[in-house]
């Protein structure tokens, strides 16, 4: 059996000029990256997104994640080939790969098998810098306040206060909390900062939010930095600094097209986590898709309490998108894993075990139910999957009276995602959802929050520690409760606890602080233990990657 690597590497690719044509761009339209990844124009962008959209929107999610995998990109770029086997018009729009998870716990992240973005080295790596000038449009915003300080302070910042950190795209645990400015009066003025991981910066949140340049500078003034002695808050306007953060964003403010195995073009634009972020790709680049293509296929970051609630709740709104259905996406080895088998015997036949788990796909769609969106199971299959483990999840759903389909995409691509292609299209063309928000933005953040925690996560309570509850104090004071709320909490679980698999009950969220992104326009809670910059594993995957003497890059999968 090849590896992905391998399949990747034996793929065909078509000019990106071609693939463009698909959807209708012309060469004058992109800006090329070599020969196979291009850029879509800030012009043409302006142009096409002027115009009304006529695309169906698809957005895939997934029970919780296990460290057995669930394939939520390999399913979302299988049921997009799918759809152009059974004569669609159709094109991906996904997040790019943070270099963290890549060196880290996951490796590449462009799919598997026959169901892959290509060229997946270039993406997995840095592929058109987009996530290094969101680092660098930070990290300047970060000088300057320094800068600022140290050159008379001006704007009376109290240093104690400062809240904006650096960022960078890779995980180290020895940077979460350091001291800066050391060294004597010319170095600055020493106080406590840190790091985040980048895809956790509110530049990143910002820039896949915004569809101008106008409104990006506008988002990137409201970003609060800090306060003044006098506890008034500073932002970024103060200190003149969106328009070169913007200029710095100039090209990844632009989206990425690239190509699946089987020719499909596919947006790869911005790269916000779902536990700590938004979790989905840009704006701009769904939009963009949408207006191109009939059928667009999009994703949302682990599982639907995550990166699902939060495309409803914050992208849903900021795009003006309503998606028309839901895939789910479930996996036997997950189901199992949370029946309480251990992942080395997960390659046994248990359909017991896929019977315990089933509880965590129940809680996953009843979820989909509240937002008002119809769903599609969608099983991934894989190689050592037994017939009787499969059959547990097909006549749970049919039970429930939940569309399911099996996706072979991985060993099949496009042909194994064409029964879940066509089940999907049935549900656009029937019952489409128009979906409703879980809150309204005009409740306390109390509510909002507590309302997540309940109807998503199955909490029986939210608990606040005293931090938490001077931040909400200090948001009402400030004027920002009418944000939507971007909870940061583990994927491994739908409590705040990763421990706690399969439908935990009876336990509490316990939020640690909320952080005000008022770029991004939303409030984050952060809960549990969740940390914005992550560690590497003890064998880290950058630890099997290696180039050979003609370029060639291995152990990216």
């Amino acid at each position: 059996m090849l590896s992905d690597m391998e399949i990747a590497s034996n793929a065909k690719l078509k000019p990106i000029t071609e693939i463009a044509a698909k959807i209708g761009l012309t060469p004058d339209d992109l800006e090329l990256y070599g020969k196979y990844i291009a850029k879509v124009s800030a012009e043409t962008c302006h142009r096409e997104l002027g115009c009304e959209s006529g695309g169906k929107l698809i957005l895939v999610s997934a029970i919780t994640p296990t460290p057995a995998g669930e394939g939520k990109t390999t399913i979302s770029i299988g049921l997009a080939q799918g759809l152009a086997q059974i004569g669609k018009k159709v094109a991906l729009a996904l997040r790019e790969p943070s270099l963290g998870p890549v060196m880290g716990v996951k490796g590449g992240a462009t799919g598997g098998g026959y169901s892959q973005v290509l060229p997946m080295e270039d993406i997995n790596l840095h592929f058109t810098g987009d996530i290094h000038a969101v680092t660098a449009a930070h990290n300047l915003l970060t000088a300057m306040i320094d800068n600022h300080i140290h050159q008379g302070d001006e704007l009376d910042i109290d240093g104690r206060t400062v809240l904006w950190k650096h960022v960078m795209d890779v995980n180290d645990r020895s940077l979460r909390e350091v001291v800066i400015g050391l060294g004597g009066r010319t170095m600055g003025f020493p106080r406590e900062s840190g790091f985040d991981i980048t895809a956790a910066s509110e530049v990143m949140a910002i820039l896949c939010l915004t569809d101008s340049f106008s409104d990006l500078k506008r988002r990137l003034d409201n970003i609060l930095v800090g306060f003044t002695f006098d506890r008034k808050p500073v932002t970024a306007k103060g200190l003149h600094a969106s328009g070169a953060m913007a200029a710095l964003l100039k090209h990844a403010f632009k989206p990425n097209l690239v190509q699946t195995i089987e020719g499909i073009p596919a947006f790869i634009h911005g790269g916000p986590f779902a536990n700590i972020a938004q979790g989905a790709n840009s704006v701009m680049a769904t939009k963009l898709a949408m207006r191109l293509a009939d059928y667009v296929v999009t994703e949302a970051g682990f599982g639907f309490d995550l990166g699902a609630e939060k495309f409803f709740d914050i992208v849903s709104k900021a795009g003006k998108f309503n998606p028309g259905v839901v895939i789910l996406v479930a996996t036997v080895r997950a189901l199992k894993m949370h029946g309480g088998v251990d992942k080395k015997e997960l390659d046994k036949p248990n359909p017991g075990a896929v019977e315990k788990g089933l509880p965590n796909l129940a809680k996953h769609l009843e979820n989909i139910s509240k937002f008002n969106m119809p769903e599609v199971v969608a099983i991934n299959v894989f190689t050592n999957d037994t017939e009787d483990e499969i059959k547990v999840i097909e006549n749970f759903c049919s039970q429930k009276g939940y569309e399911c389909a099996r996706a072979d995409i991985w060993a099949k691509g496009g042909e194994g995602g064409a029964a879940l292609a066509e089940k999907v299209v049935h549900v656009l063309d029937t019952e489409p959802g128009q979906y409703k928000p879980l809150y309204e933005l005009d409740w306390p953040v109390e509510r909002k929050i507590e309302t997540v925690a309940r109807e998503i996560y199955g909490a029986e309570a939210v608990d606040y520690t005293p931090d938490a509850e001077k931040d909400l104090r200090k948001i009402k004071k400030l004027g920002y409760e009418g944000l939507p709320v971007c909870i940061a909490k583990t994927q491994n679980s739908l409590s705040d606890n990763p421990h706690l698999l399969g439908r935990p009950k009876d336990f509490l969220v316990t939020v640690r602080d909320i952080v005000i992104a008022a770029g991004a326009e939303f409030l984050v809670p952060i809960t549990g233990d969740i940390l914005r910059m992550p560690g590497l594993p003890k064998h880290p995957a950058a630890e099997r990657i290696d180039i050979d003497d003609d370029g060639k890059i291995t152990g990216l999968f």
